[in-house]
């Protein structure tokens, strides 16, 4: 079974893809959807997250996403270490849900896919693209925050040059070209 990899900066519509690819029947894995889960669900991870961030790092069984976020937003050895708590078990928890499955191939759908050496386990990956003005606005409608919220958010992320280098396929969502012919094309030459 072949594992692909779908990435996308902020607001460049992944998620929608992986729907596209589910209504094919595609198993999806939402890996940031998933992380959250672990927080509440690991008792490992809930120990390393206390361990090192403090015990304010969880409200009851949930973490504290607004503290959290102020410690690793702007500090990249803080977004590392967190980094390096979550993914194994993250990635120990995709190998688990990937044998479960049937089917030719599966989609790992991650927002930072290239940052956290993910990639590197893809047979493939799908970069999904949106002009930078579209992305804004749409993050702006989806989170009912300012321009210059969503500015900082991408520009926290890599570049879509940097994903491109690891990207075997490339899904342009900008409006201009049918988002389903093009996963109707990729779908059919992974099933092959």
């Amino acid at each position: 079974m072949k594992i692909v990899g779908l990435t996308g900066g902020i607001g460049a519509g992944k998620s929608w893809v992986a729907k596209i690819f589910k209504s094919l029947g595609v198993p999806v894995y939402d890996s940031d959807t998933r992380a959250k889960e672990l927080y509440s669900e690991s008792e490992e991870l809930r120990a390393l997250m206390i361990s090192h961030f403090g015990p304010e790092v969880y409200q009851g069984n949930l973490i504290n996403r607004k503290y959290l976020s102020q410690i690793v937003f702007n500090n990249a050895a803080e977004l590392k270490m967190l980094n390096s708590l979550v993914h194994p078990l993250l990635q120990n928890d995709f190998d688990d849900w990937t044998q479960k499955q049937k089917s030719s191939y599966v989609l790992r759908e991650a927002a930072i896919l290239v940052e956290s050496g993910g990639y590197e386990f893809c047979d493939e990956v799908i970069h999904v693209t949106a002009p930078m003005d579209v992305r804004i606005t749409r993050v702006m409608q989806r989170d009912n925050v300012v321009e210059e919220v969503v500015k900082a958010r991408v520009f926290n992320q890599i570049s879509d040059d940097q994903r491109n280098t690891h990207a075997s396929f490339e899904i342009s969502n900008s409006g201009k070209v049918s988002v389903i012919e093009q996963v109707l094309a990729i779908h059919k030459e992974l099933s092959r």
